[in-house]
């Protein structure tokens, strides 16, 4: 083992950075590309495990059919509301105040 073969056995332990069919995970940044949300949205989710996850030595990966499990998750169906009319406006008389300038 020479100097110079330090540095690539360092890079060969990092987690492959390129997509396609060979990496199904998806690193935080992908995640958080694929929702089309931040980063640090994606983080709290992990803490608050409200999404599944995977972890791969100390990272965090995710795959993308879990990520669309979580928004279809939250989906809400539309669901028919019933506005009430607004009643009409009543017609109001004003009568001026009872006073001693105002008797006859």
């Amino acid at each position: 083992m020479t100097a110079t073969d330090g540095p690539r056995l360092q890079e060969s332990r990092r987690p492959s950075a390129g997509t396609g069919a060979a990496s199904p995970l998806l690193d935080v940044g992908q995640a958080a590309a694929h929702l089309g949300v931040t980063e640090p949205f994606i983080r709290r989710l992990v803490l608050e495990r409200r999404v599944r996850y995977y972890k791969v030595g100390k990272y965090v990966r995710f795959h993308a059919r879990d990520l669309d499990a979580f928004v279809e998750a939250g989906r809400r169906e539309p669901m028919e509301v019933r506005v009430p009319l607004p009643r009409r406006a009543r017609s109001v008389t004003t009568r001026a105040p009872a006073g001693p300038e105002n008797a006859r």
